[in-house]
């Protein structure tokens, strides 16, 4: 299942970008190996780590070492997630690993980079995004920049961008033999996420004072508003057409204060307008007047609600797998489908070792010594 299927790819436990990489790719049909610590306890409820097989083994120890390169010579790729220079020491660096396997993909995902001044600095999503010049654009007018949860460096910036390069590097080695290593930093991704705002800000469109421009919360037209029950709806009527949607359903198409649409001078005026006259109803008043029209307009939906919503599950946006709701592979293909989620029930490390030829009594040795699970 799935446009991976056939590609067999080796995962160095981490955290956050390395597993949601690893994800991806078993979500699109590859085989996912994922060498954990032999007394690691797997967390069956994280779908970061669903749909792969999983082996414990101890890299402190050569045995151990000798196993993931054997894993290694019958894969297409590798992911790590350690500081630059860690695999090398256990000797599992990208030198050792190509010379075993010249076609093999080994895929680098740190937040800092493999070389420049912070390389080796300890860091998290929140500083890898405020060094690319993200975060200081997250926030409201004259209030402190606050981070997106984790979403665009670990996750936008780091794994998605991690699972791109590896299927693109793993496309050149097919054609040409040639392995070569991925250098994922979180802080190039999520500068890469930014090019269009760059863009905006080239041709003076875009200020570098938060919460005053048309995506970043400025615009009365591009916002979140509180309804009469608490709840919130988003409003995204940037064109024209969208805009003069949102004045007719709303009524507010007779107030001549709302022709302006694009001068900013005019926008803390008729977001006060529009906060108070969203405030008149609640939310599902306003998703009866306003929802699948041209407004471009949503809900705000909490975790609890995401799954239960019409469109969602009219598109099996969510599934479930091992009893733990979460979300469905994406994108959509229209030949090959995506694997159908499963959580991780147990240490596969003798299925694994078998599958590449190791013999049972083997495979008994190292597990009595500890070095595999």
């Amino acid at each position: 299942m799935g446009p991976l299927a056939g590609i067999r790819i080796i995962e160095l436990a981490g955290i956050g970008p390395g597993p949601f990489a690893g994800m991806m790719l078993a979500d699109h049909g590859a085989e996912v190996i994922r060498v954990d610590r032999p007394g690691a306890r797997i967390e069956r409820r994280d779908p970061l780590v669903r749909s792969r097989s999983i082996i414990g083994v101890d890299l402190k120890s050569a045995e151990g070492v000798a196993v993931v390169r054997d894993l290694c010579r019958t894969a297409d790729g590798l992911i790590e997630g350690f500081r630059p220079g860690v695999t090398e020491r256990l000797g599992l660096g990208p030198e050792v690993l190509l010379a075993d396997n010249p076609k093999l993909v080994y895929g680098r995902m740190t937040g800092w980079g493999q070389t420049g001044p912070y390389a080796q600095a300890a860091g998290h999503d929140i500083n890898y995004i405020a060094l690319a010049g993200a975060l200081h654009a997250f926030g409201r007018a004259g209030e402190k920049p606050t981070p997106p949860i984790n979403l665009v460096g670990d996750f936008g910036g780091g794994g998605m961008m991690l699972a791109f390069g590896m299927v693109s590097a793993l496309l050149h080695a097919a054609r040409t033999g040639e392995g070569q290593v991925i250098d994922a930093a979180m802080t190039d991704g999520a500068a890469v996420l930014m090019s269009m705002i760059w863009g905006f800000r080239a041709m003076g469109m875009w200020s570098d004072e938060r919460g005053t421009n048309l995506l970043d919360t400025g615009a009365h037209f591009y916002d979140t508003y509180e309804t009469a029950d608490g709840r919130w709806i988003a409003i995204g009527s940037i064109e024209p057409q969208f805009y003069a949607e949102l004045r007719r359903l709303t009524g507010l198409d007779a107030d001549p204060a709302f022709d302006a649409q694009m001068d900013r001078g005019c926008w803390a005026g008729m977001k006060a307008k529009l906060t108070a006259l969203f405030k008149t109803r609640t939310r599902a008043e306003w998703c009866s007047l306003m929802e699948a029209t041209d407004i471009c307009f949503a809900p705000v939906l909490s975790l609890a609600e995401a799954p239960t919503h019409p469109h969602n599950v009219a598109r099996g946006t969510f599934v479930e797998a091992g009893g733990v709701v979460q979300p469905a592979p994406a994108p959509r293909y229209s030949t090959t489908a995506t694997v159908v989620p499963t959580m991780p029930a147990a240490f596969a490390g003798a299925d694994v070792l078998a599958a590449i030829g190791y013999a049972p009594e083997r495979v008994a040795a190292l597990t009595a010594a500890g070095i595999v699970r």
